[in-house]
């Protein structure tokens, strides 16, 4: 990495909290048929896979990945759309899943959406935790809680040569 990154988790380190995070939503669900894993576009989506990949390895339920999509920055300005019908996910777990947790924001706009249907339970997993929330979003599934002040910025970095967790 550039000499103004610190890594917080290395490809090896970030892996073993993904295994960890598909153990923990197999054993939280392990009853059910099928659960629906919702990633927020980005790495978001690209931590579903990897989670979709690790229970599939694990889990006897069915997994659906979905990959949700809006604009972090003006999310009314265009639909939040999760790629399919929303009314498919009625009854049915739905873990909403986004690289990092910081405000809150980006995760309690993905969620309005799913306020209109009738689903068993929604739950939260991110791979890394700042807890700078502004909104009252709480993960489920945690990677790494990292304690950061407002001015430095986590990368996470799950596709390229460079996975992992960084710090700027």
């Amino acid at each position: 990495m550039t000499e103004n990154k610190t890594t917080v988790l290395n490809a090896e380190q970030t892996s073993q909290r993904i295994k960890r995070i598909a153990f923990e939503i197999y054993e939280r669900n392990f009853t059910e048929s099928e659960i629906i894993l919702a990633g927020i576009v980005g790495e978001g989506y690209q931590l579903a896979i990897f989670l979709a990949a690790e229970l599939a390895q694990i889990a006897s339920f069915e997994v659906v990945l979905l990959q949700i999509q809006l604009d972090k920055h003006q999310p009314y300005a265009h639909p939040i759309d999760f790629g399919t019908d929303k009314e498919q996910m009625a009854g049915k777990v739905v873990i909403v899943i986004d690289d990092v947790l910081n405000t809150g924001r980006t995760l309690a706009y993905s969620l309005a959406p799913l306020l209109g249907v009738r689903i068993k339970k929604v739950q939260v997993a991110v791979m890394i935790n700042r807890a700078h929330h502004s909104f009252p979003i709480a993960a489920d599934y945690v990677g790494y809680n990292v304690s950061t002040t407002l001015n430095e910025h986590i990368q996470v970095l799950l596709t390229g040569p460079q996975l992992g967790v960084y710090l700027s």
